[in-house]
Protein backbone atom coordinates (compact mmCIF):
# COMPACT_ATOMS: atom_id res chain seq x y z
CA UNK A 1 0.00 0.00 0.00
CA UNK A 2 1.47 3.34 -1.05
CA UNK A 3 1.43 6.31 1.33
CA UNK A 4 -1.29 7.97 -0.77
CA UNK A 5 -3.42 4.82 -0.70
CA UNK A 6 -2.97 4.63 3.08
CA UNK A 7 -3.94 8.30 3.49
CA UNK A 8 -7.03 7.84 1.30
CA UNK A 9 -8.02 4.64 3.14
CA UNK A 10 -7.77 6.49 6.46
CA UNK A 11 -9.80 9.37 5.04
CA UNK A 12 -12.45 6.93 3.81
CA UNK A 13 -12.67 5.34 7.27
CA UNK A 14 -13.03 8.79 8.83
CA UNK A 15 -15.66 9.81 6.29
CA UNK A 16 -17.65 6.61 6.92
CA UNK A 17 -17.62 7.39 10.67
CA UNK A 18 -18.95 10.93 10.07
CA UNK A 19 -15.76 12.95 10.63
CA UNK A 20 -16.10 16.54 9.47
CA UNK A 21 -13.75 18.94 7.68
CA UNK A 22 -11.73 16.04 6.28
CA UNK A 23 -8.52 16.94 4.48
CA UNK A 24 -5.38 15.25 3.15
CA UNK A 25 -2.34 17.47 2.74
CA UNK A 26 0.70 16.30 0.79
CA UNK A 27 3.76 17.54 2.65
CA UNK A 28 6.37 15.29 1.01
CA UNK A 29 7.90 18.18 -0.95
CA UNK A 30 8.16 20.53 2.04
CA UNK A 31 8.95 18.29 5.04
CA UNK A 32 10.75 15.13 6.07
CA UNK A 33 8.16 14.40 8.77
CA UNK A 34 5.87 12.41 6.49
CA UNK A 35 4.42 12.30 2.99
CA UNK A 36 0.82 13.08 4.00
CA UNK A 37 -1.16 14.55 6.85
CA UNK A 38 -4.77 13.48 7.23
CA UNK A 39 -6.80 16.02 9.21
CA UNK A 40 -10.28 15.41 10.57
CA UNK A 41 -12.61 16.85 13.16
CA UNK A 42 -14.89 14.92 15.48
CA UNK A 43 -18.03 16.37 17.01
CA UNK A 44 -17.00 15.57 20.61
CA UNK A 45 -14.13 14.02 22.56
CA UNK A 46 -15.97 10.68 22.45
CA UNK A 47 -16.31 10.96 18.66
CA UNK A 48 -12.59 11.82 18.33
CA UNK A 49 -11.63 8.69 20.25
CA UNK A 50 -14.03 6.49 18.30
CA UNK A 51 -12.63 7.84 15.01
CA UNK A 52 -9.07 7.08 16.15
CA UNK A 53 -10.11 3.62 17.38
CA UNK A 54 -11.80 2.82 14.08
CA UNK A 55 -8.76 3.86 12.05
CA UNK A 56 -6.49 1.72 14.20
CA UNK A 57 -8.85 -1.25 14.01
CA UNK A 58 -9.46 -1.18 10.27
CA UNK A 59 -5.86 -0.47 9.29
CA UNK A 60 -4.68 -3.25 11.61
CA UNK A 61 -6.94 -5.59 9.61
CA UNK A 62 -4.86 -4.58 6.58
CA UNK A 63 -1.59 -5.27 8.42
CA UNK A 64 -0.86 -1.61 9.23
CA UNK A 65 -0.20 -0.60 12.82
CA UNK A 66 0.74 2.89 13.96
CA UNK A 67 4.35 3.50 14.90
CA UNK A 68 3.15 5.89 17.58
CA UNK A 69 -0.13 7.16 19.04
CA UNK A 70 -0.25 10.42 20.94
CA UNK A 71 -2.91 12.48 22.71
CA UNK A 72 -5.43 9.70 23.22
CA UNK A 73 -6.07 10.78 26.82
CA UNK A 74 -6.26 14.48 25.98
CA UNK A 75 -9.99 14.45 25.10
CA UNK A 76 -9.40 16.85 22.22
CA UNK A 77 -6.80 15.47 19.80
CA UNK A 78 -5.34 12.13 18.75
CA UNK A 79 -2.32 11.67 16.50
CA UNK A 80 -1.77 8.33 14.75
CA UNK A 81 1.69 8.07 13.18
CA UNK A 82 1.97 5.55 10.38
CA UNK A 83 5.41 6.76 9.27
CA UNK A 84 4.68 8.22 5.86
CA UNK A 85 1.14 9.18 6.90
CA UNK A 86 0.25 11.06 10.07
CA UNK A 87 -3.41 11.22 11.01
CA UNK A 88 -4.68 14.03 13.25
CA UNK A 89 -8.19 13.79 14.70
CA UNK A 90 -9.34 16.88 16.63
CA UNK A 91 -12.31 18.38 18.36
CA UNK A 92 -13.27 21.62 16.59
CA UNK A 93 -11.71 23.76 19.37
CA UNK A 94 -8.41 21.85 19.23
CA UNK A 95 -8.31 22.02 15.44
CA UNK A 96 -8.80 25.77 15.57
CA UNK A 97 -6.14 26.09 18.30
CA UNK A 98 -3.44 24.02 16.56
CA UNK A 99 -4.44 25.34 13.12
CA UNK A 100 -2.47 22.77 11.13
CA UNK A 101 -4.45 23.78 8.06
CA UNK A 102 -2.70 27.16 8.14
CA UNK A 103 0.64 25.84 9.38
CA UNK A 104 0.89 23.43 6.43
CA UNK A 105 -0.77 25.68 3.85
CA UNK A 106 2.27 25.30 1.57
CA UNK A 107 1.41 21.63 1.21
CA UNK A 108 -0.73 20.38 -1.65
CA UNK A 109 -4.36 19.54 -0.87
CA UNK A 110 -5.22 16.08 -2.17
CA UNK A 111 -8.57 15.69 -3.93
CA UNK A 112 -10.69 13.28 -1.87
CA UNK A 113 -14.01 13.85 -3.61
CA UNK A 114 -13.86 10.24 -4.86
CA UNK A 115 -14.00 8.84 -1.32
CA UNK A 116 -16.58 11.13 0.25
CA UNK A 117 -20.26 10.32 0.33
Amino acid sequence: MTPLELAKKAAKILDDKKAIDLKIISIKDISVLADYFVLATGTSSTHVKSLADEIEFQLKQLGKSPDHVEGYRSNSWVLLDYGSVIIHVFTSDAREFYNLDRLWQDGEIVDISDIQK
